[in-house]
């Protein structure tokens, strides 16, 4: 974190603006101390200032839906940060694992607060040979079609060119829906290139033929693999950053 906030505030020099940090001290050890990620009042607390800097998040001893969902998806989800933005670049000093591959300037827009990430679902039968799981994906027509916006309009910002990532031959009600509105969206974006792409194929063309990809939008489950992937191709996941957007500044906290 220290590395990051250097980076922040050398950034509000250049642009001129001021930056008052407010630290607040929770993850895993705040999880192995009260057992929880963040106080009971921790999203009001965060409601009160401007942004949220963010550092990594885990340990080997406290399972990974726990420090994900205790913190990270809260916060996501409160603030209706529905936009997932991954700009990738091979940045100086870095090389690509792959060879010929020297230069990379891709953008992943991750529709973050719905999708195969849901709540819904359980499981039943616990610890008896027949249990079950049952996990549910929500897609609605507003998600998808405010995701597909913002994404058109980032597109358009540069080649004017945009892949939607899909599995509507395998999933067959959620991914239509999906392919569906980002079509209408794009239908609707004068000057606008879409291409829809299986997101398997998808995957083995950014490894085969990165440089062939400008923009991708994707649901929270492909967008969370695909980014991944991008950045490893860019030669590290560790430095590839991401921003946790809700573009109009609305929400239900406070």
């Amino acid at each position: 974190m220290p590395a990051a906030i250097a980076c922040v505030d050398a950034v509000a020099t250049g642009f001129d603006f001021d930056i008052t940090w407010r630290h607040r001290e929770w993850g895993s050890d705040f999880y192995r101390a009260h057992g929880r990620m963040m106080p009971v009042d921790g999203i009001d607390q965060l409601a009160t200032g401007d942004a949220t800097l963010l550092g990594a998040v885990g340990a080997p001893d406290i399972p990974d839906d726990v420090t994900l969902w205790g913190l990270l998806i809260p916060i996501r989800r409160e603030f209706d940060q529905y936009v997932n933005l991954r700009p990738v670049r091979i940045l100086p000093g870095v090389r690509s694992p792959l060879s010929g591959v020297e230069q990379l300037d891709i953008v992943v827009v991750r529709e973050n607060v719905e999708g195969e990430y849901s709540e819904i679902g359980g499981r039943v039968y616990r610890g008896r040979p027949e249990e079950a799981a049952i996990q549910e994906s929500v897609f609605t027509v507003a998600g998808v079609r405010r995701i597909a916006e913002y994404a058109a309009a980032q597109a358009m910002t540069r080649r004017g060119h945009l892949i939607s990532a899909t599995k509507s031959n395998g999933i067959i009600h959620t991914m239509p829906l999906w392919d569906d509105v980002v079509a209408q969206v794009a239908t609707g974006t004068p000057g606008l290139t879409l291409e829809k792409v299986l997101i398997d194929a998808l995957a083995a063309r950014l490894v085969l033929k990165p440089h062939t990809v400008d923009v991708i939008v994707a649901s929270n489950l492909f967008g969370d693999i695909l980014s991944d992937l991008v950045a490893a191709v860019a030669g590290s996941i560790g430095v590839a950053p991401s921003a946790n957007l809700n573009p109009p500044r609305k929400h239900y906290v406070g």
